[in-house]
């Protein structure tokens, strides 16, 4: 992966051995290892999942294991999904980032 794949607030240090995939992001597209969850995708292409709906600012995750509800993001088919539980998929749309 190109070191512009890895300006976000996650750094793959290892294992890099798998597949490459893209996922879109609104009109961005970023490249990911197959078997990455969407939260480990987003998170080394960027530095947030998502602005708060309570207003108190850009949210990253929190428990990582999908008890937090702090993840959701929404696909561009409508559905909202956790993205630390959610494999991402080769060809895979989410909604763009705020």
């Amino acid at each position: 992966m190109s070191e512009a794949a890895q300006a976000g607030r996650f750094r793959r240090l290892a294992e890099s051995g798998r597949r490459h995939i893209f996922l879109s992001v609104g009109e961005r597209r970023i490249e990911v290892l197959e078997g990455d969850s969407l939260l480990t995708a987003l998170l080394l292409a960027g530095t947030q999942l998502r602005q708060s709906e309570f207003g108190d600012g850009p949210r990253a995750g929190f428990c990582l294991m999908g008890a937090c509800q702090d993840c959701w993001v929404s696909l561009s088919d409508g559905r909202r999904v956790r993205a630390c539980t959610t494999p991402a998929e080769d060809g895979m749309a989410l909604e763009a980032i705020p």
